[in-house]
């Protein structure tokens, strides 16, 4: 799968521009604030229907219009496509594949894969749990519609649970009459999204001391596991009926806890990705450097995780990936992408020779 050209209008500073990439390695050049992340945010939005940045879709509109476009064309080894996203500041946005409208944003998610890095992954290792969900929820999802639509259930449940919950003061014999058929809704979505995430963890840990191995030469031991508010052993995740029949016995067995904390306490919301270099905590004992090195064995080993499933590799988007890394971490990153498709942003378009080279200034991009 490769990106073969992109066409933006009034997405953030850009105003109207084509752009084509080749199928090895792009580099796009330039000072800070001109675009060149503006553009990777442009790919991956029709790539998950998101920004990596924003909160809100009105915040890529180009100041003084109305509505921003991206058209992608790629191919995905079989012939080539198009997604077409349109984004309105008082509206729904529209969103278009080959000329057809879609109307769920889940029958665009995983038609063009991507893998992002930028500097906000840190946060993978060194912040809290809600990211480290966030990225297993958007790699597992491009890959298995079953686990995204387990994930919009399993939060719309939880939402009317913790609303019960919150209301179970006021009003006990509505949750006491209500509250099972909830917890068993919930269990079961939990129960599918955990033995999902379980497993792609088991396959990520593989990919990321592979990388380790070769970026330090065995010199640095990470480790990826899942803990889940389950409570299981790790062996169990993997049991899907016992993980639902767990679940479903501790949301039936904790109704004065819920109700005194005011929140549903299990389920997939609550579960973690404990990452650990050298038997200890990452985000604690890790420097910059490691931390960084692990964020990017993560996206390496999504990538390697994608290609087993697809038979292709995804298009792979680094943001300022090369800085604070040494220099044979960053010699081992060159040498890993090779054969890949990679979309990539720095200050100094030399740092990679075989490539080609894109300049962009005031949003406006030039071959070089």
């Amino acid at each position: 799968m490769y990106c073969k050209r992109i066409r933006v209008r009034d997405f953030r500073n850009i105003e109207c521009e084509e752009i084509e990439f080749s199928e090895g390695v792009n580099v796009v050049s330039g000072e800070n604030a001109q675009g060149k992340t503006n553009l990777l945010e442009a790919i991956y939005y029709v790539s998950v229907g998101k920004s990596f940045r924003a909160t809100q879709n009105s915040e890529i509109i180009r100041f003084g219009t109305k509505r921003a476009v991206v058209e992608l064309d790629f191919d995905d080894g079989i012939r080539e496509q198009t997604i077409k996203m349109t984004v309105f500041k008082e509206k729904k946005r529209q969103a278009e594949k080959n000329g057809v409208k879609i109307e769920k944003l889940s029958d665009i998610v995983g038609c063009f894969r991507t893998v992002l890095f930028c500097p906000e992954h840190l946060s993978l290792v060194k912040d809290g749990p809600a990211l480290r969900r966030n990225y297993l929820d958007i790699a597992i999802s491009r890959a298995r519609p079953m686990y995204l639509h387990a994930l919009q259930k399993h939060n719309y449940i939880l939402k009317q649970r913790n609303l019960l919950i919150k209301n179970a003061l006021n009003d006990r014999k509505t949750f006491d009459t209500t509250v099972d058929l909830w917890s068993e809704q919930l269990a079961h979505a939990a129960a599918i999204i955990t033995k999902f995430r379980a497993e792609f963890i088991k396959k990520v840990d593989f990919h990321v001391k592979e990388c380790f191995a070769e970026m330090s030469g065995e010199r640095e031991n990470p480790s990826i596991s899942y803990k889940s508010s389950s409570k299981l052993y790790e062996e169990e995740l993997f049991d899907l009926e016992k993980l639902e029949k767990q679940f479903t016995k501790l949301l039936r067995e904790n109704h004065d806890r819920e109700i005194y904390a005011g929140a549903t306490l299990y389920g997939a919301h609550k579960d973690d990705m404990e990452v650990l270099l050298n038997s200890q905590e990452a985000r604690f004992f890790a420097s910059q450097g490691q931390q960084r090195s692990l964020a990017i064995a993560l996206k390496l080993a999504e990538g390697e995780i994608c290609y087993s499933e697809f038979s292709d590799y995804p298009v792979f988007l680094f943001d300022d990936v090369l800085s604070e890394l040494d220099a044979k971490r960053r010699d081992y990153l060159i040498n890993r992408i090779k054969g890949k498709q990679v979309i990539m942003t720095t200050c100094d378009k030399n740092e990679i020779r075989e490539a080609k080279k894109i300049s962009v200034s005031d949003g406006k991009y030039t071959e070089d």
